[in-house]
């Protein structure tokens, strides 16, 4: 436990943290997940609204140290290239 009233700080300031971060973490699924929702179904146009909605949150998780960058990127690159793919099924 910690005794020092700087470790006391720092006990409270990381319980915050930790909760900030599983809301931004748990928004940004939530975002990706309707977009994968919406490339199974086949429904080309939820899914290019869905991706323009989730580009932004993926990109502020990176910016917020939620995930890498790269991550970020290669998530919102591979689900634009699925989105993509649906126009040339049909």
């Amino acid at each position: 436990m910690a005794n020092t009233k700087s470790a006391k700080k720092a006990v409270r300031q990381i319980t915050r943290r930790t909760a900030v971060n599983r809301q931004r973490r748990s928004k940004m699924r939530t975002f990706v997940r309707k977009v994968e929702e919406a490339i199974s179904a086949g429904d080309q146009a939820a899914a290019k609204t869905a991706l323009a909605a989730a580009e932004p949150i993926l990109m502020r998780a990176a910016q917020k140290g939620i995930v890498h960058k790269n991550t970020a990127s290669r998530k919102v690159s591979r689900l634009s290239a699925s989105v993509a793919a649906l126009g040339k099924k049909a």
